[in-house]
């Protein structure tokens, strides 16, 4: 019954957010198309409910072609192919304001298992069958594994608290992950990535992910 009715609480969500925070959408999308060329939206594809594909939006906080150049798909502190307007829409989180959008198409919902790559940490027919339980429900904005380490956790501990929330998924752990993520966001918590997030000893028994520019 909570998922028939987290869907209706992401839609009316989402559409109360786009209205109200369409000044800010307005403004970020000005200053990004200020601060180098290239689209406003960034699209990429990432690994959605039942294993399906999606295109996900952010805004564009990156130079136009990084994504074969630099450390791949860790962006880190000082990262030179994120522009000075990113560095601060990543900090805020903004970048993250059009997801809004995948909510209302039913890709995504506020709280769930952050949506991976779709071939970082690796492809989804590596996942062990345990680790697709993470894909039983829509990937979020933010989630469980977010408010406990965000990006320095190492990915086969995230898909267990991604798991872990797929079998604990209440209304009230919901808004526990929308109240400390909004603390994270204030106090820009754990918002780097500090290096590889898979274990080199773990990786080894999954295939090699091939490194893009976006994080």
């Amino acid at each position: 019954m909570y998922k028939r009715l987290k869907r209706v609480l992401d839609v009316a969500a989402a559409l109360a957010a786009l209205v109200l925070l369409s000044p800010l959408f307005l403004a970020a999308a000005v200053l990004v198309r200020l601060s180098s060329k290239g689209p406003v939206i960034f699209k990429q594809a990432r690994i959605g409910k039942d294993g399906k594909v999606f295109q996900i939006y952010k805004f564009r906080s990156m130079r136009v072609g990084a994504e074969g150049t630099g450390s791949g798909v860790y962006s880190e502190k000082g990262d030179p192919r994120v522009t000075g307007v990113g560095r601060f829409l990543r900090a805020t989180s903004i970048d993250e304001l059009p997801q809004l959008v995948n909510i209302l198409k039913g890709e995504m919902s506020f709280i769930g298992p952050r949506p991976p790559l779709t071939y970082h940490p690796w492809p989804y027919s590596a996942y062990t069958p345990e680790q697709r339980r993470m894909f039983e429900v829509r990937p979020g904005i933010t989630g469980w594994a977010q408010i406990n380490g965000r990006k320095g956790v190492e990915w086969h501990r995230r898909i267990e608290l991604n798991v872990w929330y797929v079998d604990h998924m209440s209304l009230s752990l919901d808004i526990k992950i929308l109240f400390l993520t909004v603390c994270k966001v204030f106090s820009n918590a754990d918002n780097e990535n500090t290096g590889a997030t898979v274990q080199p000893e773990k990786a080894e028994r999954q295939p090699e992910p091939v490194e893009s520019g976006k994080r």
